[in-house]
């Protein structure tokens, strides 16, 4: 780390803490029990600076775009003719402290694939984002590469991110996202707290 103060300029992004995700679903994430207490120490440091990021899935395969079509012809049971959709609601305590229009509903691995949503960031003048969330090696490393491209700073919180491949999400911390050093830091909790108070 270098030290340096985290500025308003900085927001954090909660990928997919959802009940698809927590639940006995064919997406459930076990992993994500544990992250539950630094995602929402983060979030309470600064809910005004938080967005999250819900996964939204189709009605039926076919409503989806491409090759997501067969994506979700393997995951028939998570689309909305068979999953109830209270599923895609954030999980506890998250729910709970969500500031109104902090919500942002995505189709893709990407953040950055909701419209409007770089554009929001923009006008906002960030430059920097903390990411926590799930899965470690799929919508978060998605959301990682495309914020890398357009110019932030990454941080990744080490001890907030999960993954239902727990192998997968090593690789990720420790071997594919330092390879991004100079765009991409990589933090627990405890050091992005004590940053974004100083």
């Amino acid at each position: 780390m270098t030290g340096a103060p985290l500025s308003m300029k900085t927001v954090h992004v909660v990928i997919d803490m959802q009940r698809l995700f927590a639940e006995e679903t064919a997406w459930f994430t076990p992993a994500l029990a544990d992250i539950v207490p630094n995602v929402q120490r983060l979030v309470e440091a600064r809910p005004e600076r938080t967005l999250f990021a819900r996964f939204v899935v189709p009605q039926r395969p076919g409503d989806a775009r491409g090759q997501w079509q067969a994506y979700y012809e393997r995951w028939k049971s998570v689309t909305l003719d068979e999953l109830d959709p209270a599923m895609l609601d954030l999980v506890e305590p998250l729910a709970a402290t969500a500031l109104p229009d902090s919500i942002i509903g995505k189709k893709t691995y990407s953040i950055f694939g909701s419209p409007g949503f770089a554009e929001r960031l923009e006008a906002q003048g960030i430059n920097t984002i903390i990411f926590t969330g799930v899965e470690t090696d799929v919508c978060v490393y998605a959301s990682t590469l495309d914020a890398v491209d357009l110019g932030y700073k990454v941080i990744l919180a080490s001890d907030a991110l999960a993954s239902g491949d727990m192998v997968a999400h090593e690789m990720v911390l420790t071997r594919l996202a330092p390879r991004f050093s100079e765009q991409i830091e990589i933090l627990t909790t405890n050091a992005i707290l004590d940053s974004w108070r100083a």
